[in-house]
């Protein structure tokens, strides 16, 4: 019933998983987090019991319900030639998107299940999203760090909801990559430095949105193009060749951004920019920062 409800409110996937403390992956995280890949971003530091055990975030929690949201673009941008956004942030803000489902499923369950408090996380708190998302069955974790569905690709964005009630649980899939290292070897700023680790200092997804400071001139002429967060990792992935275009009209483009020229783009003011990305996730580098990265792949 969860799972049907779930395909009703527009997501592509829904895995469930027992709610007990990550124990594998909490050695993954120490061991990143000890190399310092994290980079500028020392939330990530904080509140490590919370990412680790779901009780921590939810008294009584005892199943993670994982959805996955395609989000791959039907069209993109036009000029071949115009600095290039992350296919995520073409359309509205996922966050409140997908935080608005998880709230009517959590409704549907307490009214037609039993009665239950829960949480809704979506890149929004400490909560380890793609470790539970495994376990739910819904795919695993690539060498470029992303969830990889068997069935979608990984052109999903992952939402999770933490609640106080038992349920089935799925078994985590065990598909790999294999021998493949397109990622790996696509990456112009070799980000990542072993399969499923990513140095976040050298991702150019990290530098152009997370990143406050000046961008170190060591990247200089290694962007290709990107102006803000980067698909190259997934765009040569060969199971996103099963890619297709999402049917969520948030996720819709404004047409004038596509439309938007080399040109256009170093000639956009602030109010033009907030106006374009109003609704956007772009919004979170704020012009500023924009305007920094446009200067830096010129």
């Amino acid at each position: 019933m969860i799972k049907e409800e779930a395909r009703k409110l527009g997501f592509d996937g829904c895995g469930i998983s027992r709610a007990e403390a990550l124990q594998e992956d909490a050695v993954h995280l120490e061991y990143w987090l000890k190399h310092h890949y994290h980079a500028g971003m020392a939330y990530m530091e904080k509140h490590t019991e919370k990412r680790l055990d779901p009780q921590k975030l939810l008294e009584g929690a005892c199943s993670v319900i994982s959805v996955i949201l395609n989000y791959f673009p039907a069209k993109t941008q036009i000029d071949q030639e115009a600095p290039v956004l992350a296919k995520y942030a073409y359309g509205k803000d996922y966050h409140a998107i997908i935080k608005k489902k998880l709230k009517f499923l959590l409704k549907y369950i307490h009214s037609n299940i039993a009665p239950v408090n829960g949480r809704g996380f979506v890149d929004s708190a400490p909560v380890l999203e793609k470790a539970w998302a495994v376990r739910g069955g819904l795919g695993w974790i690539g060498k470029n760090t992303c969830l990889i569905s068997p069935e979608k690709g990984s052109f999903c964005f992952i939402g999770t909801l933490i609640v106080d009630i038992p349920l089935y649980y799925d078994q985590a899939v065990s598909g790999s990559c294999g021998n493949c290292t397109r990622c790996i070897d696509a990456c112009p700023t070799q980000a990542i430095v072993a399969p499923r680790i990513l140095d976040a200092g050298r991702c150019i997804s990290y530098l152009t949105i997370e990143n406050k400071a000046d961008i170190s001139a060591d990247f200089q002429g290694r962007f290709d193009n990107r102006v803000f967060g980067c698909d190259i990792c997934q765009d040569v992935c060969p199971w996103n060749r099963k890619a297709v275009a999402h049917k969520e009209k948030d996720f819709e483009p404004l047409p004038e951004l596509l439309r938007m020229t080399r040109v256009d783009w170093y000639n956009m003011d602030e109010k033009q920019f907030n106006r374009i990305f109003q609704n956007s996730a772009v919004k979170r580098t704020r012009f500023k920062n924009m305007k920094r990265n446009l200067e830096f792949i010129l």
